[in-house]
């Protein structure tokens, strides 16, 4: 069962000198995308499709961080928090996907001043899934001429912020932008077809490539990736869920990073996906897996995997035995230690590891007292330090999410926040998370 802690057990003694803790939010989900003249993206249209997002809810004022990121910048430093992990949004800087926007571009400029100001280490990711519209309209990911465009856009962004950045990412969390997005069809754009989803998983990986080429092209130090990652787990011993389990793990876990590691996707996923790829894809992987200077790994949950009918993938989930987020995850400490622990055995060797989200999404009780948030993020924190310990190159973790914020296609309704957001007034209200980890980081 969950404790209801109010304190972490461990603080920032259990670590080396320098390990880095941070925060993330990002762009459309907190800024306020209807200020400072955005153009409009894919998540837009998505939520105007009825019964695609929650109450067809959008991120057009989300939590006003454009007018209110002063404040917001105060709330990290005074927890303590050595890093912010933020998003930069394509459709701000470039509203067509292709023509500068100066005050998109400026607010990003002020922002990132501000975190210095404050001893905040700026990490940048260049896309976090708002996809300008125009854009989407030439075909998105599906078309080999996005890429392109999001490395032009890389480099507008390095140009202008890249001297005073300390880490930056370019994609974040790819399965999301390719797979959940083109085959299960539960993010914008929501297709569901695996011929789309097959050239979406090559795009999304051509555009890293190319970003991180415009990134050292423009003297940016300091580029990694950003992944996420789920546990996969068969639902019992029959050999049909344990293949079904590692087909799950190739296409969400090891399809990326073997990409970006080792310049080759798995085998078992190209069985299926093979057919659908775009021509001469084989001829990217050495720029998709140019050198980075770290590897960044999302992580929340687990999946139970069985052998479904149906044609390839022929996989499905059943509900797991451990208590869940609010979100129906199951709450699986043991796995975010699993995969850490493999990707630096198998992929990354010595290359320094940040975990760049963890966290959890809980219906909080009015006085805010989030005690299950607390325990979830203690409980990662013990596997982190355990890790460390042990030798794994793990240098930095980072908490999802600042604030309650524009959640997709569940609209307002999960709240991953240290900071509560009332959605009417928009006042930030810390929570009993925020003011525990205020306490470790000091101790």
């Amino acid at each position: 069962m969950t404790k209801h802690r109010d304190a972490f057990t461990v603080s920032r003694s259990d670590f080396p000198e320098g390990f880095l803790f941070a925060t993330a939010t990002s762009a459309y989900q907190i800024e306020g995308h209807q200020f400072g003249g955005a153009g409009p993206t894919h998540w837009d249209s998505f939520a105007r499709q009825p019964g695609k997002v929650y109450k067809g809810q959008t991120g057009a004022l989300a939590c006003d961080h454009y007018h209110r990121w002063e404040g917001d910048l105060d709330l990290i430093r005074d927890a303590g928090l050595d890093a912010y992990r933020f998003s930069t949004s394509w459709a701000r800087v470039m509203p067509d996907g292709k023509t500068l926007n100066p005050e998109g571009m400026d607010f990003y400029d002020r922002l990132v001043d501000g975190m210095l100001e404050r001893g905040i280490k700026p990490m940048a990711t260049l896309y976090h899934w708002e996809l300008p519209q125009a854009l989407a309209d030439k075909g998105g990911w599906t078309s080999r001429e996005i890429p392109q465009r999001f490395a032009d856009y890389s480099h507008k962004i390095a140009a202008r912020l890249g001297d005073r950045l300390w880490s930056t990412a370019p994609v974040n969390e790819p399965w999301c932008v390719a797979w959940l997005s083109h085959y299960e069809g539960y993010h914008a754009p929501g297709l569901a077809d695996l011929r789309s989803a097959a050239r979406a998983m090559h795009h999304v990986a051509l555009a890293h490539g190319l970003s991180v080429e415009a990134l050292r092209d423009e003297g940016v130090q300091n580029v990694g990736a950003a992944c996420n990652m789920e546990y996969a787990l068969p639902a019992t011993d029959r050999d049909a869920d344990v293949e079904a389990a590692q087909l799950y793990d190739g296409i969400y876990n090891r399809w990326f990073v073997g990409a970006m590691m080792k310049g080759a996707y798995p085998e078992d996923v190209l069985e299926g996906l093979s057919p659908h790829m775009p021509e001469g894809w084989q001829d990217d992987m050495a720029l998709i897996s140019q050198p980075l200077d770290w590897m960044g790994i999302n992580y929340y949950t687990c999946k139970r995997m069985i052998r479904s009918k149906g044609d390839w993938p022929a996989y499905g989930t059943v509900d797991g035995p451990l208590p869940k987020t609010d979100m129906g995850w199951e709450i699986c400490p043991e796995g975010f230690d699993w995969l850490l622990r493999r990707t630096a055995e198998e992929y990354t060797g010595d290359l320094p590891l940040y975990v760049t989200e963890n966290g959890m999404a809980n219906a909080e009780p009015a006085d805010l007292s989030d005690h299950a948030r607390i325990d979830y993020i203690d409980r990662h924190l013990e596997m982190a330090r355990d890790m460390v310990r042990d030798g794994v190159p793990l240098r930095g973790y980072t908490i999802w999410s600042l604030l309650d914020n524009y959640e997709w296609t569940l609209g307002y309704d999960k709240r991953f926040g240290l900071v509560h957001i009332d959605f009417d007034s928009l006042d930030r209200t810390p929570k009993a998370s925020y003011h525990a980890l205020a306490r470790a980081l000091e101790r």
